[in-house]
């Protein structure tokens, strides 16, 4: 059986996502303090307790899609789950590229929040 991943764009975001995968699994919680430490903005709060209202924000909503994509995947990764091919929706394409490892993910972190920026302006 093959294996796809599909990243989502910007629209799928929703307060509270990511919390229980962030909760239960460490790697999950690296994801989110790495990009957080990049950023010097707390991605996790972002996601899990800001308002909708400020988490549709185009700015707020790439990133917090982005890193709670790639820390769902990287859970997976770790219980063996590796997909044959990754793909995405718009932004869901720059996660793509990062999770399968071309574009690094300190690099993808900046240049996602660069994007969310510009959409915005």
């Amino acid at each position: 059986m093959k294996i796809a991943f599909l990243f989502p764009g910007q629209g799928a975001q929703s307060v509270g996502m990511g919390k229980d995968i962030y909760e239960a699994y460490e790697e999950a919680r690296n994801v989110y303090e790495k990009a957080s430490a990049i950023l010097s903005k707390d991605i996790a709060k972002l996601c899990f307790t800001s308002e909708q209202e400020e988490l549709n924000k185009t700015e707020n909503a790439q990133i917090a899609i982005l890193v709670t994509s790639l820390a769902i995947a990287e859970v997976l990764r770790k219980k063996g789950i590796i997909p044959d091919i990754c793909t995405g929706l718009s932004l869901g394409e720059y996660t793509a590229l990062m999770y399968s490892g071309y574009i690094d993910f300190s690099e993808g972190i900046k240049l996602i929040e660069k994007r969310g920026y510009y959409m915005r302006t």
